[in-house]
């Protein structure tokens, strides 16, 4: 039956397993084999990911792959991906190969500001408040200097602090709205100094402003956070080609295949129900290197989604179009990401990535991720106007359905080839094996 439990968090991580065991799992040994199965048996690196997060009581394992052949502003690249789903490796390399043999990809960043706001309470005049926040603003930067005086060394630092009118929202509610250069750190810790920074010098010095009567002096900080949606820190990633270069694919011409194309990237734009699985695939590849390169993905999709909903309706973040008989498919997407902070220097597998990447600074890889998203949204919608999604997809997919079976080597290598002429379903390849086990039986 379970329990709750006073004081978890403080229990080793020995006495944390067999309390969840006991309390969750009918065998416990069983249980306990399966975690320490993940567990490295390099004591100190095991130590490194246990104090990554509380609570650890084993590693969950995420396959890291790499895609080679991209060309990116004239330089090749190997990306890391970590990933679980099949075939996202494969398409994304396929693209690559493709694009490489058409010019690659072409990039640009845009802008990299980064966003961060003080929310707080006040119910006095609007004008006075004026008067104050522009009397203190340039206190406001100078309380922070110890804070971003290092940042400031490297070129980053504080851009500008504006006072943000929100009241036609919620009576009283007000911003102080911060945008910042963080370089190549990510950048959140940074942020979020300054802005508590911010409100407490907002807050304290309200209380001798003149101006204010005794009530206006009284301001309420609510909060003070960073903003995950960063439609400032902007990336562009690009790939062109004559039509007629559009020919690899023999069932279908290259002007119908772009005629296709553009037409489903069409219907992405106006449809939500299609935008959303359009910009699940360019996540795919996004995810992936985010992850292997040790970023924040969940802030990368909030921020990402919140973008595409920009103009009121949710819409595709990549467009395509032929002009002058050059067909052309692109993407601008935010993308706030860092190469030194956070796991970048501790987790051996990130390291090992950014090496690959040949040490990128934050705007490189902002580039590389947003290549990655674009790459596999053109595998994506090429398969999806010419053959299908599942034919590909499936056949990838078949090694996991095998071993779900519990497929023996030898059965593996057989199915395979099998496969390579048939169409792949669970109900197939179930129908496979049992009749592969049937005549090895007779």
């Amino acid at each position: 039956m379970c329990a709750s439990i006073s004081g978890f968090s403080k229990l080793s991580k020995s006495k944390k397993i067999d309390w969840m065991v006991e309390t969750y799992f009918s065998n416990a040994e069983e249980t306990k084999n399966v975690l320490k199965q993940y567990w490295n048996t390099n004591e100190k690196l095991q130590q490194l990911h246990d104090e990554f997060i509380e609570n650890t009581i084993t590693n969950y394992y995420l396959p890291l792959g790499v895609a080679p052949n991209f060309l990116i502003n004239g330089k090749l690249y190997t990306i890391p991906m970590a990933i679980e789903e099949s075939s996202v490796v494969a398409a994304a390399s396929k693209a690559a190969k493709f694009w490489m043999d058409r010019g690659g990809f072409k990039t640009q960043v845009i802008s990299t500001n980064k966003i961060g706001q003080v929310h707080f309470m006040y119910y006095g005049n609007p004008e006075t408040l004026k008067n104050y926040f522009n009397h203190i603003k340039s206190q406001l930067i100078a309380d922070a200097k110890p804070i971003t005086k290092n940042m400031e060394k490297r070129g980053g630092g504080i851009l500008d602090i504006e006072l943000r009118d929100k009241t036609q929202d919620i009576k009283g509610y007000y911003q102080l709205h911060a945008s910042f250069e963080t370089l190549d750190a990510m950048g959140a810790n940074f942020i979020n100094s300054c802005l508590e920074q911010f409100a407490k010098t907002f807050k304290t010095e309200a209380l001798s402003f003149n101006a204010f009567s005794a009530e206006e002096k009284i301001i309420q900080i609510v909060m003070s956070i960073l903003s995950n949606y960063v439609p400032d820190c902007l990336v562009r990633a690009e790939v062109s080609c004559k039509v007629e270069d559009l020919n690899e694919d023999k069932t279908i011409s290259a002007k119908e295949f772009a005629t296709k194309f553009i037409q489903a990237v069409n219907i992405a734009e106006v449809e939500p129900y299609r935008a959303v699985t359009h910009n699940k695939g360019i996540m795919n590849g996004i995810d992936a290197v985010v992850l292997a390169t040790g970023n924040d993905f969940r802030a990368i999709e909030a921020g990402v989604h919140a973008y595409a909903s920009r103009h009121g309706k949710y819409s595709s973040l990549s467009h395509a179009k032929v002009e002058n008989g050059i067909f052309t498919f692109w993407m601008e997407i935010p993308l706030a990401l860092g190469t030194v902070g956070g796991l970048t220097g501790l987790h051996p597998l990130v390291k090992l990535s950014l090496e690959l990447l040949h040490h990128p600074t934050a705007k490189e890889l902002m580039q590389i991720v947003a290549v990655a998203g674009l790459a596999q949204n053109f595998a994506a919608l090429r398969s999806l106007t010419t053959t299908g999604i599942q034919q590909g997809h499936m056949k990838m997919h078949l090694m996991n359905i095998l071993n779900q079976f519990n497929a023996t080597d030898t059965e593996k290598e057989t199915l395979t080839e099998y496969f390579k002429l048939n169409s792949v379903t669970h109900s197939a390849v179930f129908e496979a094996i049992e009749n592969l086990r049937m005549k090895i039986n007779d």
